[in-house]
């Protein structure tokens, strides 16, 4: 595990110190070079918590993640710059499910003498840190918001264009166990959406690309399309294309995905499809 293999995995050649310009210089790098993607879990692989682990899987593999790899490797790479970072349970879709959601998202904060807002791992969410404090403020081309909420907790709110739930974390609620629970969890659980769902998520040049199953969506300044992918080939060719995934061994997850492409759609006019 060397921070150099790790700079050179997300392109980034500038200072390397524990100051606001690196962080955002880093994130942003990170969230760029990096996809977000769940696909071990569908293929039925054990994702790991471990840094080396993910080390090897992103840096060495040029391989994505979902959150707990996504910002266990940005973490990892923070506190060996010299950041002060604090590693929280948050909760995907808190605000609908309540509490049994906590520790199914990894956030992070940095301690720059204020507090600083990290998060490599929501797949549409920050492409640079922003400042721990209310108020609404662009990414890309999505208008977010970050609000103060009952008990202390923050609920981070997605542009409604994208169709995200929001997610809560707070300052004081970091829980490592809660975390590898969760992370086990989602991998195993069948009626998780993880297990139910392939996905693959990128930032590039402030346009956000999604893969879900067979709809790919682009969301830029100009608004948001979809089009759908029509063979198992093409699934394979999108990955490769799109999010530098060069996984041919996809090809067998396509019957799945379209099994769950006619469960979700079954009901939905052809024509209604897109976004």
């Amino acid at each position: 595990m060397r921070l150099q293999a790790y700079l050179d995995r997300i392109g980034y050649a500038g200072p390397v110190q524990p100051d606001l310009a690196t962080l955002r210089a880093i994130h942003r790098a990170h969230v760029e070079s990096i996809p977000y993607e769940n696909l071990d879990v569908q293929f039925g692989v054990k994702v790991s918590r471990a840094v080396p682990a993910i080390f090897d899987k992103i840096v060495g593999r040029r391989r994505g993640g979902w959150c707990y790899e996504m910002n266990g490797l940005l973490s990892w790479a923070l506190e060996v710059i010299g950041f002060s970072v604090k590693r929280l349970a948050g909760g995907v879709r808190r605000e609908a499910v309540g509490d049994q959601a906590v520790g199914n998202h990894l956030v992070l904060l940095v301690d720059l003498g204020e507090t600083w807002l990290a998060d490599a791992g929501f797949g549409n969410g920050l492409i640079e840190p922003i400042r721990l404090r209310e108020g609404a403020f662009r990414v890309g081309p999505l208008n977010c918001c970050l609000e103060r909420i009952e008990g202390g907790w923050y609920r981070y709110f997605d542009d409604a264009i994208t169709g995200g739930p929001s997610f809560d974390f707070h300052e004081d609620v970091s829980d490592e166990a809660l975390l590898e629970a969760r992370c086990r969890f989602l991998q195993s659980d069948p009626n998780s959406a993880f297990v139910l769902n392939a996905v693959a998520q990128r930032w590039r040049n402030d346009e956000h690309t999604s893969l879900r199953g067979r709809t790919l969506t682009r969301i830029n300044s100009g608004g948001k399309g979809t089009t759908t992918v029509e063979s198992a080939d093409a699934y394979v060719a999108t990955l490769r294309d799109t999010f530098d995934l060069d996984l041919p061994e996809a090809a067998r997850l396509w019957p799945k995905i379209c099994a769950r492409h006619e469960a979700l759609f079954a009901c939905v006019p052809h024509g209604h499809r897109g976004g």
